[in-house]
């Protein structure tokens, strides 16, 4: 080879060096992870199941059953002491089960202004409870008027109940959203997310909890969203509340329910959830006649096969 066909071929070679290498013009499908599942300790005990009560017993039952996480409904507990709630992190923790909500009852539908602070008073103590437990969210409500009888004269009419006389629902609006105002910067101290839930009182529509979510516009205030309180037009309503959602309550009826029994298409809310980019637990609530020691591995098996 002679000196010139020698420098025309480096040229040649560095030339083809310099090249941009071409990209793959395909790229691998992107991998989703599978919703988390966790459970209830209400799914265990549904308020009147007294063996079932103890947090201990339901975090063993939750963990051979092959839960992710567990919610604790705060009413479940006999103690709230210091003490107490630290022996629950510990036994979770070496049960390989995360407590990851926190089940709370409140309620601001009242003119009187000494009974909200009350309930104020009240939810700071649970968001302080789930501090101390490591809980990252929070379930809370509106309440509501207390003009039913009972909650199964509540059920009876759906949902529905008459607000107390000489106030609408305007009232009511103004002291929850003043209340939730006040709570979401004590959740913010503590780096909880309150969730408020579908539940009855200004809750019973998603414009009712989508309208106190946005009136106080702050990231420690969002939505837990339960499968079973939308009576009606449920997938369209989870729909409008999806992309807010931090916790969902997927409930089942084994054996009947116990005040309606719904017929839920868990694929179909699985996909409503998973199209508004939620990625986050669902959590069991079994409120069925069945055993729950029977219908609750039953309803995870449903709930594997939907989140995927």
């Amino acid at each position: 080879m002679n000196r010139r066909h020698f420098l025309a071929s480096v040229s040649t070679v560095s030339a083809a060096a310099c090249l941009p290498i071409k990209a793959e013009t395909t790229s691998p499908p992107t991998k989703t992870r599978p919703n988390r599942i966790g459970v209830s300790s209400y799914s265990f005990w549904g308020f009147n199941r007294e063996d079932l009560r103890p947090i201990d017993i339901c975090l063993e039952h939750a963990a051979k059953m092959g839960f992710d996480g567990f919610e604790i409904l705060q009413r479940q507990l006999t103690s709230t002491d210091a003490a107490e709630l630290m022996k629950i992190k510990r036994r979770a923790f070496l049960l390989g089960v995360d407590l990851m909500g926190y089940s709370t009852h409140q309620g601001f539908l009242s003119p009187d202004e000494a009974k909200r602070k009350s309930n104020l008073d009240h939810t700071i103590a649970c968001l302080e409870q789930a501090y101390q437990l490591g809980i990252p969210t929070m379930r809370v409500n509106s309440g509501t008027w207390g003009t039913s009888k009972d909650f199964n004269d509540l059920m009876a009419n759906r949902g529905q109940e008459k607000p107390l006389d000489g106030y609408d629902e305007e009232d009511a609006y103004g002291w929850v959203i003043e209340a939730y105002q006040k709570l979401a910067i004590e959740a913010g101290k503590r780096g909880v997310v309150m969730g408020l839930e579908n539940h009855w009182g200004l809750g019973r529509t998603p414009e009712g909890v989508k309208r106190v979510i946005d009136a106080v516009n702050s990231p420690w205030l969002k939505a837990t969203l339960d499968s079973g309180n939308f009576l009606e037009d449920p997938y369209d309503r989870l729909k409008q509340l999806a992309p807010d959602c931090v916790l969902l309550q997927a409930k089942t009826y084994h054996g009947g329910g116990i005040w309606y029994t719904l017929e839920l298409d868990y694929p179909r809310i699985a996909k409503i959830m998973k199209d508004a980019g939620f990625t986050g637990y669902v959590s069991l609530e079994f409120e069925g006649k069945e055993d729950p020691l029977t219908a609750i591995p039953k309803s995870l098996e449903t709930l594997r096969a939907a989140f995927v």
